[in-house]
């Protein structure tokens, strides 16, 4: 860990990528001054850094975790306020990517930074030796490039490019400062064109197109191909380029065949489409654009249809859905895609091929290891493997003997490994297959704690087919959900009920944790409508009466219980959390008791938990009926938070609970959090209430009302809402009158067996199974 830190930085550039990262150092709650150019016109000096400000605050995906971060940005401008970067420890210049204004600004910033302070560059094309160019020895000592990725910050992935004169304490202090503030993954590249994930990725999407046209395959084919099969992002290939926009495609090609040498394989198949360019000219960008190779087209009955480029007339049909991958290639047997008949497997060689050729002949050219082309691309791009881990799929001897009857290279590295694999795990720890012909421990950073990891080395304590439990290490075990989506059930419930005596006997501390996308989706819908389909009541009120014991025997456990949620904490998910001593949550946490969406209301402890929380608020008014008025609010329209920051807003959760940035160090500080509450731990005293009763429930339903007459709520949302409004009042109680905890379950368990019972939430759910989306019945 580097002596010096990192308390202020500087941004110079506020378009999209400069005012990203602008936005996450806010979001870390360190100080960030942007600036930009002055305008030619208007008075304003400063409006290019403002209305880049202005203009994030009102975007979505929202580049800010809560809009108080904005206010953690300074704007100015270069010409008025250069000589501000003297108080920053970190300049960060992302600016257009033209090489001589570039180091023009480089002149001016050598004349006021204070000496020792980190100057990068966000450049995803020039390299560093020609950056630093004519620069003053301590400049080039104190100058790096740390690539971000779009937007800044969503994307995990940063290339940090250390020159040979960069000073190692300063590197380590910005790569300390991106990692544990800004919740990067490191990924260290070398000096060369294009870095590690652009230089693949591009190379990628071109062999892609190039192939679709090539072969015949249409946007759709190409898309179902080369896209879920591969564990590439769900858009596909030609979604992904719209998403990305078509207009970018030759700004990159541009930028790469201008800085790769003649040989490179990138320049052979570097060429552009007349259909594409016909596209961009005519404004046909993308999704930022009148539309790209998908559109949708809107009918007069106000129906809207997909519609696909087709490649050969260039005009736009309805979308098709070819159906063409199917067995085990369509559940990411890359073996299996790569060696079916017909268009299917030519298209998917076609790609894969030349594009796993290529990875491989960049190592140690771009990245000194294999670890870090995997690591850049499923993190840059969202693949679900690396390219060295989809070869150790599809046999690296395979793989060559496919490469060699194609005439396609075949780099050195895919010849040393011959049979071997570039992964394997030995004494319990996965290793990689380097340069230099031997296999090497992965080694993670300090405070870097995976379950992946545990598991290479030991046995769950108790495991059945929704949930288990692991020993992490310090007396501290670890409950990881592992249905679909971690939806709960029953057999998670029963789990959490058997680790309780376990860890009372011999453990210190435990963890809710698990390393999926999400953290978990809420209750099982699926085993819910198909008890409701049957009449099944009673089992339908026996999982409500499980998952209150189970939580509520966590609550008062003998030891400390944290949560660590990441993504998705919806429903129970969210309700494990609110029954939770402490939550160590991941920034890019989306939590929220979404029960109303789907007809029912939260019934393993929600509303109880969520009105202690607004009534303890010391910044909010006290009473028997605020609280209750602040949760209908939230709670009624199913509230999901954005960000562990906005969580805090929304008491999803406390003020006191911790957030930590790097996905990867959740666990570690999870178990920390843990550990820090062993001694002297106590549960919690059991909660008692004063609530309004019938009086406040119709208070809370004049709102609906109103809501109703206005056409923003339909009738089942106020049957909804009138239950909830129940449950949080009180029910029949009175302001005089004390309500216990166990009272309150009881209110939440009768109406959500109400609820259950009505066909309008049955129909809700069912939609909710079948689409993905909300009924509003």
């Amino acid at each position: 860990m580097s002596d010096k830190s990192i308390k202020k930085v500087c941004v110079i550039g506020a378009g999209t990528m400069g005012a990203g990262i602008a936005a996450q150092v806010a979001n870390a709650g360190i100080p960030v001054l942007l600036l930009d150019i002055v305008p030619k016109d208007g008075d304003n000096r400063n409006a290019v850094a403002e209305g880049a400000v202005a203009k994030m605050l009102k975007t979505n995906p929202a580049p800010f975790m809560n809009k108080r971060a904005a206010k953690l940005v300074e704007t100015g401008n270069i010409e008025d306020h250069l000589d501000k970067v003297a108080e920053c420890d970190w300049i960060v210049e992302a600016i257009i990517e033209r090489l001589d204004i570039k180091q023009d600004l480089y002149s001016k910033l050598e004349e006021v930074r204070t000496a020792g302070t980190a100057v990068s560059s966000n450049t995803s094309t020039i390299p560093l030796a020609q950056l630093t160019d004519g620069r003053s020895d301590a400049f080039k000592n104190d100058f790096l490039i740390t690539h971000f990725f779009n937007p800044p910050r969503y994307m995990r992935l940063i290339e940090i490019v250390a020159g040979p004169h960069s000073d190692a304490g300063t590197v380590e202090m910005v790569k300390e400062f991106v990692d544990r503030k800004l919740g990067k993954t490191v990924v260290d590249a070398e000096d060369s064109p294009g870095f590690i994930a652009n230089r693949v990725g591009t190379f990628w999407i071109q062999q892609a197109v190039n192939s679709a046209f090539d072969l015949g395959i249409t946007v759709e084919e190409a898309d179902e191909i080369g896209g879920r099969p591969m564990g590439v992002p769900k858009t596909g290939l030609f979604g992904l380029i719209d998403l990305i926009g078509i207009d970018l495609m030759p700004h990159l090609m541009k930028s790469l065949t201008s800085t790769l040498p003649a040989e490179d394989w990138y320049q052979k198949i570097a060429r552009s489409e007349e259909l594409i360019e016909t596209m961009i000219e005519e404004g046909y960008t993308g999704r930022k654009g009148k539309g790209g190779f998908y559109t949708m087209v809107k009918g007069d009955d106000g129906s809207r249809t997909k519609m696909a480029k087709d490649l050969k007339s260039g005009e736009y049909r309805p979308a098709a859905r070819p159906g063409l991958v199917k067995g085990p290639a369509a559940k990411g047997d890359l073996k299996a895609l790569i060696s079916m008949k017909g268009k299917v497997g030519d298209y998917a060689w076609a790609i894969l091929g030349p594009t796993l050729s290529y990875a491989a002949s960049i190592v140690p050219e771009a990245t000194a290891t294999v670890v870090g082309v995997d690591d850049a691309m499923k993190l840059g791009y969202n693949w679900k493997q690396g390219p060295f881990e989809m070869i150790d799929k599809i046999g690296a001897a395979h793989l060559v003997e496919r490469l060699k009857e194609s005439d396609y290279p075949v780099p050195p590295i895919l010849e040393q490994v011959g049979d071997g694999t570039f992964y394997r795990i030995e004494n319990g720890k996965r290793q990689y297959f380097g340069t230099d012909g031997e296999y090497h421990d992965v080694v993670r950073p300090d405070g870097v704690l995976l379950l992946e990891d545990i598991k290479l080395s030991s046995e769950p304590l108790l495991k059945n087919g929704s949930a288990a439990l692991w020993d992490v290490g310090d007396g501290v075990v670890a409950l990881e959900f592992t249905g679909k989506m971690n939806a709960l059930d029953d057999q998670v419930m029963k789990l959490i009920q058997q680790a309780i005596p376990l860890v009372k006997s011999d453990y210190k501390a435990l963890v809710v944790y698990n390393e999926s996308s999400n953290f978990s989706a809420g209750a099982n819908l699926g085993l819910a409508i198909f008890a409701l389909n049957i009449a099944a009541w009673s089992e339908v009120d026996k999982t409500i009466k499980s998952g209150q014991g189970a939580y509520k025997a966590l609550k008062y456990a003998p030891f400390p219980v944290v949560s660590a949620p990441a993504g998705m904490a919806l429903g129970g998910g969210c309700e494990i959390c609110l029954n939770s001593d402490a939550v160590q949550a991941h920034a890019e946490t989306y939590i929220g008791l979404v029960e109303p969406g789907v007809g029912l209301i939260p019934g393993w402890g929600g509303c109880s938990e969520m009105i202690d929380r607004w009534r303890s608020n010391p910044r909010h008014p006290k009473g028997p009926m605020p609280a209750v008025s602040k949760v209908f609010e939230i709670v009624s329209v199913a509230t999901v938070a954005k960000s562990a920051a906005e969580a805090k807003d929304y008491g999803f959760l406390r003020h006191t609970d911790e957030v930590t940035m790097n996905r990867d160090r959740l666990l570690y500080d999870a178990k920390q959090r843990a550990l820090s509450m062993v001694d002297g731990y106590e549960a919690p005293e059991k909660p008692e209430f004063r609530l309004p009763g019938p009086a406040g429930k119709a208070a809370l339903m004049l709102a609906v009302d109103s809501f109703r007459n206005r056409g923003m709520a339909t009738p089942h949302d106020a049957t909804v809402a009138e239950h909830l409004a129940y449950v949080l009042t009180g029910g029949d109680t009175d302001p005089v009158e004390t309500v216990t905890e166990a009272q309150m379950l009881k209110l939440e368990q009768e109406a959500f067996m109400a609820l259950a019972r009505n066909p309008k939430t049955q129909a809700r759910i069912e939609h909710m199974l079948e689409t993905n989306k909300p009924l509003r019945n």
